[in-house]
């Protein structure tokens, strides 16, 4: 950490973005601070989905078994006809995980077991948020960042070299920094609430009125707990009444049902939903990210998504300026994170219109993620030019199995797992790159310690020999060049911050 600094990063909002970039933080040995205005955690399920990009993400974050175990994969839609008949049918589009994609089905986990996760993985690293702590002002100059924090122990004046504001859509850091958030009010308002009934089990997503928006309505069940979550479209104008008893008795003029009995409820939130972007994810030393930067309709399960993603791609970057990398590195967040927000709002928003004409439709590979990335991005360097029907830079960076030199058994993502990053080389000479500081490198052939058996990794990358591929510390491909173009690879690292060891 930088003396004149209390602490390298102030993070405002300790949800699952805040927490995100926090581990992220952690694992790199860079100084900060989490702070949250909130008491205490967020008690709700508002985010349960995790689609299978950000599993990947968890993965090498080391939560994702943890996530496996106190969630659960979606139960298959019920839809009720008048006459109480039902038809069952899967919410996602079934795929088997293949080599290149160990995660193909979208997780079910409600928000705040997502986040008590992370917060236990934080701790592993010494770290805990502070909850009742609350950023109220912050100047800033060419050195650094003054923030002013209230807490129930007082006033504190932290001197930072970094903000992030992660801290949700009606963001003070936003406000603060008179960044635009642009976009619309979609015309729905919605009631969602964790409650605990009687008279459905848990075997389904149970689905009423599809298809009509002044009675449609669903009680989906909570993988890892006993509760479920109701959903429903509301009046634009009017009190809702959320109580267990008012609930109880909305829920029988929805359904038809008398015996569907909300017997708790242990939140709940009435809301209008909204698709809005913000103008810009940066103002000298200080970011947004996640709902501060984006907020999206529910449908689809992108915005957790989106709002982790964002953290995972600004967490190494910070990290590496910090530690020396050049300072136009910050510049590619938002170059990168906000055309992938501006595509998710669009999603969301088709999957929320499809909802309202036609009752709903399956969830497909649209929303898994897998399929977004960089191309365009300046840190995407391919040298010479590829086809687009292969792997490029900016690519996420598939998987694949492969055996070490030594005879065992292990994938890829095994070896980008971590805070580096990771230099493949295809039949090349080992010498051609010297030993740099973050980065690790394998090489696949003679006397490589990677073995390709099957040709999994030369067919998933379309390799020839003399091919090195770049992978990035967030799992995307920085950079494909040929032995001939090796002078490139060494410019792009320098340009990174991965400095030669001396």
């Amino acid at each position: 950490m930088n003396r004149q600094f209390t602490t390298d990063v102030l993070i405002a909002g300790a949800g699952a973005a805040g927490l995100t970039l926090a581990i992220d933080l952690a694992r790199r040995n860079v100084a900060f601070r989490l702070i949250d205005k909130l008491p205490s955690p967020f008690a709700g399920s508002r985010g349960k989905g995790i689609q299978p990009r950000s599993q990947e993400i968890f993965e090498d974050l080391g939560v994702i078994d943890r996530l496996v175990a106190v969630g659960g994969t979606y139960p298959p839609q019920r839809e009720y006809r008048e006459d109480g008949t039902y038809e069952d049918s899967p919410r996602m589009e079934e795929h088997e995980a293949t080599p290149d994609e160990p995660y193909l089905i979208p997780l079910m986990v409600p928000q705040f077991l997502t986040e008590a996760v992370l917060r236990e993985r934080l701790a592993e690293f010494g770290h805990r948020p502070n909850f009742g702590c609350e950023l109220t002002a912050f100047e800033q100059d060419a050195e650094g960042v003054t923030a002013h924090v209230k807490s129930a122990d007082g006033e504190e004046t932290l001197r930072v070299g970094y903000l992030v504001g992660m801290d949700g859509g009606k963001s003070y850091v936003r406000h603060a920094l008179n960044i635009e958030f642009p976009g619309k009010t979609l015309r729905v308002r919605a009631m969602v609430a964790d409650v605990r009934l009687e008279g459905l089990g848990t075997d389904a997503w149970h689905r009423f009125n599809e298809g009509s928006m002044e009675k449609q309505t669903s009680f989906c069940p909570l993988r890892g707990t006993d509760m479920f979550q109701v959903q429903a479209p509301i009046p634009m104008k009017g009190d809702i009444n959320l109580s267990a008893e008012g609930l109880t008795a909305w829920a029988a003029a929805r359904t038809g049902r008398e015996d569907i009995v909300i017997r708790e409820v242990l939140w709940a939130s009435a809301f209008n939903m909204n698709a809005r972007m913000a103008d810009k994810y940066r103002v000298g030393r200080v970011f947004i990210g996640g709902d501060a930067a984006h907020i999206h309709p529910p449908t689809g399960g992108q915005g957790l998504n989106t709002s982790v993603q964002d953290a995972y791609n600004l967490g190494w970057k910070l990290a590496a300026v910090i530690n020396g990398a050049p300072e136009k590195l910050l510049a590619t967040y938002e170059e990168e994170r906000r055309p992938i927000a501006a595509e998710m709002l669009g999603l969301s928003t088709k999957l929320l219109r499809a909802a309202k004409e036609r009752g709903g439709m399956r969830r497909g590979r649209e929303t898994h993620q897998l399929d977004l990335g960089y191309p365009e991005s300046s840190l995407s360097l391919n040298k010479p030019a590829r086809s687009p029907e292969l792997v490029i830079a900016g690519d996420r960076a598939p998987d694949a199995p492969i055996r070490g030199a030594a005879g065992q058994s292990t994938r890829l993502f095994k070896l980008f797992q971590g805070p580096h990053w990771t230099l493949l080389g295809y039949e090349v000479d080992r010498a051609a790159v010297a030993p740099r500081r973050d980065l690790h490198i394998h090489t696949v052939g003679a006397r490589g310690d990677i073995i390709d058996e099957g040709g999994l990794v030369r067919d998933g990358y379309g390799l020839s020999a003399g091919d090195w591929v770049l992978v990035r510390p967030d799992g995307y491909v920085g950079a494909i060049v040929s032995s001939s173009e090796i002078a490139a690879l060494r410019r792009y690292l320098d340009d990174v911050g991965i400095a030669p060891i001396d």
